[in-house]
């Protein structure tokens, strides 16, 4: 085997890894956002209304919820701790089926819900850069993933 041959398979190979560890980025940030993004994008059937936020542990908000249409009044209600910002705040929400548990939706619901994606994409690329030299597309994994958490900040 030549050595210039060589030097190319070890490339091709390289590439290759780098590429199923992106691949392996993307798929996780993407499965662990749809756990909660689910709730927001296939809506159609829950239960809607908003929540007020009445007190606040270490990592979840208690609150009442106020339906909107067809939905049941329940006298408490959780959402995690970072969609809620304050003791007093109102914000819609979707109750996720067959619990007590809220996901915020709307525009800030819908970007935090995304943010594990967002984290993913920053990572992925510096994969890309770094382990398949592909700058340009990695410039550009890595300003969406920033966007999308940028986003989510100002947006909550």
């Amino acid at each position: 085997m030549k050595r210039s041959s060589s030097r190319r398979l070890v490339a091709h190979g390289r590439t290759f890894a780098a590429g199923c560890v992106v691949v392996l980025l993307l798929v996780a940030g993407v499965w662990s956002s749809w756990e909660t993004a689910h709730h927001i994008v296939l809506a159609k059937g829950r239960e809607h209304g908003s929540m007020v936020v009445t007190s606040c542990g270490e990592d979840t908000c208690t609150g009442s919820f106020s339906p909107d249409a067809d939905a049941a009044d329940r006298s408490s209600v959780t959402v995690e701790r970072s969609v809620a910002a304050r003791k007093g705040d109102r914000f819609p929400v979707v109750v996720k089926p067959g619990t007590g548990e809220v996901v915020r939706t709307g525009t800030p619901g819908f970007l935090h819900a995304w943010v594990p994606l967002g984290g993913a994409l920053v990572l992925a690329a510096l994969v890309i850069g770094g382990g398949m030299r592909m700058t340009r597309t990695a410039w550009g994994t890595g300003v969406a993933g920033a966007v999308l958490l940028t986003a989510t900040f100002v947006a909550l």
